[in-house]
């Protein structure tokens, strides 16, 4: 029997020995000149390394030697630099992303011109109405969106759609497009606001369908489908026979363009270094800003063309040059970056030596010790990750939730601040110019503002100014220009209107590439299609409260005001990811946590005001796990040793408890 506690003591010895010498050798240069244990024999010592057993780890016993730490999951510290780091072929990459955008750009504003509203003249009244003798007033624009919406103004708007044929008129670049091609007016009037809904809804489910296939299958194949059937579906909405057929084939468009967008958007990200990110997004945001504004043009020279509708015409021409992105089938490779996320290691070898060779780097030698890890790693298997995983995470799918609710509602209240900014006795066709050139100047000034904003305040700084800019915008807008006059209310109404769109624009920006920083590159495809169909849901709210006549518009401009306040409060809950490397892995996706409102100084030096009140505290279960588990090992050998036994190895006895050592 005593043999048997005996062996328990010098076990515990042993471990608490190890646990000494490896607290005490971290002040010396090498395990030579650290000093050697006294209470045990080289047996004990020998006995209680964890190196020297064979078993894993484990009852709190670590090992001593820690492994390498790998350099394949740092890709942004250790892969990217030993390649040349942002090389040339980096930026010739990322230039072939942006030649997309000025086209993207045309497609997501042709509705301001294939779908435009116009002026109407009623040229052959309805036989009940034979009694008219003198030729009808024209009908404006508001009018016939009115009586189509089954809203008529009395009598009057009745009468005034009472009409067999109509003479209609464009001011907008075109003299024809799908309402006069089909007499889309007065009853017929909803199914514009549906061909409208189809471009965004389709959208909508591309950016969730395409984004799941993003990660699943990669960039590179998403790109290129999007690209073949946006050439399909977006030319065979030119020779649409009927609206329905209009409608439909534009719910694709809209799905291979946001796939397309998509995907250009993750493969310009994870090809910059952190420095280089948000610059090469915003010059690509340019760009698509810059179709916005050549779109008028365009339209423009498309006017009065043989033998074809002008509609028919502006399709084919803001398609035709997706053509040019054919060749990305060869030219364009897959993302490295996914590559290595996703242990497709065959594929990463070929692709860093060929990305070697392009920046003109040297893998001879290889210093880093990259491509000889890479070697070691070929046998595994790829692993591919799903947007639904994102559940079992902590901290990122709550970041992901704010900024998805972030998006909705930038260009959710857009439209409030865009409807609020037109004036309702303009003339409809100075109104649709001067709003879209407006809202055109709007969003260059937003990608003017945003490179010094965040340059400045980091995105989460940036982020949460422009949201309280907004949250402003709208809440004086609502309730403080009731109290002034009307010349006073509406000239403010237009100064809080520009600020709003200013502002949610930005917002809606930087939500966008927020998301794209924080998600691991393993989900960063559906990731970010949910927050980009967020976006979606936000610009949709336009053509419904036009399909309903602008009713509810105040209730619709409250909610999103209540949600900017919610914004506010949940952004303090976001990380900072600015200089930050990308995050790979989902482990590495929950390493982005909020980080303290304090300076590190200040916290210190809060913590050190209650040291103290803590100085006390030894044996808290954090402490023991802190100093390793040797201590409880000791603890639990000696709880066998008799009070006589402690006694005389110089402990004490309180109580019916044996103390050696201190222990």
């Amino acid at each position: 029997m005593d043999g048997g506690w005996t062996g328990a003591v010098l076990t515990g010895l042993g471990a608490l020995c190890v646990e000494g010498l490896t607290q005490t050798e971290r002040g010396f240069a090498s395990p030579a000149v650290a000093p050697s244990c006294s209470l045990c024999g080289p047996a004990v010592m020998a006995a209680g390394r964890p190196e020297a057993q064979d078993h894993p780890p484990e009852n709190g016993f670590t090992p001593l030697e820690h492994p390498v730490p790998r350099l394949l999951p740092h890709i942004d510290g250790s892969v990217l630099p030993s390649l040349g780091g942002f090389g040339k072929h980096q930026k010739q990459l990322v230039v072939l992303t942006w030649i997309p955008a000025l086209f993207i750009g045309f497609s997501q504003f042709s509705d301001y011109f294939l779908l435009a509203q116009p002026n109407g003249t009623c040229v052959q009244p309805l036989a009940n109405h034979s009694n008219w003798t003198a030729a009808p007033p024209p009908v404006t624009e508001l009018q016939l969106r009115a009586n189509g919406t089954g809203e008529g103004q009395g009598d009057g708007g009745a009468l005034l759609c009472a009409c067999k044929e109509w003479r209609l008129e464009l001011q907008t670049g075109l003299s024809q497009n799908v309402v006069t091609k089909w007499n889309l007016v007065c009853d017929s009037a909803w199914k514009v606001h549906i061909a409208k809904f189809s471009l965004l809804v389709g959208s909508i489910f591309g950016y969730l369908v395409m984004g799941v296939m993003a990660d699943w299958f990669g960039r590179h194949p998403v790109l290129i489908l999007s690209v073949l059937f946006m050439l399909v579906f977006g030319l065979s909405v030119a020779f649409s026979v009927n609206v329905t057929m209009f409608s439909t084939l534009r719910f694709f468009e809209g799905f291979c363009l946001a796939g397309l967008a998509l995907s250009l958007y993750v493969l310009r990200i994870e090809l910059c270094l952190p420095a280089w990110r948000f610059s090469m997004t915003m010059v690509a945001s340019f760009l698509m800003v810059g179709g916005q504004l050549l779109m008028p043009g365009v339209a423009a020279l498309c006017r009065n063309w043989p033998d074809r509708d002008d509609w028919q015409v502006l399709q084919i021409v803001i398609i035709s040059p997706f053509v040019l992105m054919l060749p990305y089938v060869w030219i364009f490779p897959e993302s490295l970056r996914w590559l290595l996320a996703t242990q497709h290691y065959r594929r990463s070898k070929a692709m860093m030596l060929c990305i070697a060779r392009k920046n003109q780097v040297g893998m001879t030698t290889e210093p880093s010790g990259v491509l000889t890890e890479l070697e070691q790693e070929l046998h595994k298997k790829p692993q591919r990750t799903c947007i639904v995983k994102m559940m079992s995470t902590r901290n990122l799918w709550k970041n992901i939730v704010v900024l998805c609710v972030n998006s909705l509602t930038g260009y959710g209240i857009h439209h409030c601040f865009a409807r609020s900014m037109m004036d309702p006795e303009a003339q409809p066709t100075a109104l649709c110019h001067a709003d879209y050139y407006t809202m055109a100047g709007i969003a260059v000034a937003t990608c003017l503002a945003l490179c010094p904003a965040v340059g400045l305040m980091g995105r989460r700084g940036g982020l949460l100014t422009f949201m309280i800019i907004t949250a402003l915008a709208s809440l004086l807008q609502l309730g403080l220009l009731n109290f002034l006059r009307d010349t006073l209310n509406r000239k403010f109404s237009v100064a809080f209107s520009i600020i709003g769109m200013f502002s949610s624009h930005a917002v809606s920006q930087l939500s966008i590439f927020f998301c794209a920083e924080i998600t691991p590159t393993v989900i960063r495809g559906g990731g970010l299609g949910l927050v980009l169909a967020s976006a979606g849901f936000g610009m949709l709210t336009a053509p419904i409260m036009e399909l309903h006549n602008q009713k509810g518009y105040f209730l619709h401009h409250v909610i999103f005001a209540c949600c900017t306040l919610l914004c506010i409060i949940c952004l303090l809950l976001l990380p900072e990811p600015r200089g930050q490397p990308l995050p790979e892995s989902l482990a590495d996706g929950e390493t982005f946590t909020r980080q303290t409102l304090l300076h590190p100084g200040e916290q210190h030096l809060l913590l050190a005001k209650n040291d103290g009140d803590y100085s006390r505290v030894h044996d808290t279960p954090l402490h023991l796990s802190a100093t390793g588990g040797a201590t409880v090992a000791v603890a639990t050998a000696l709880a066998a040793v008799p009070a006589s036994y402690a006694l005389a190895t110089g402990g004490e006895v309180i109580g019916n408890r044996a103390i050696a050592n201190g222990v």
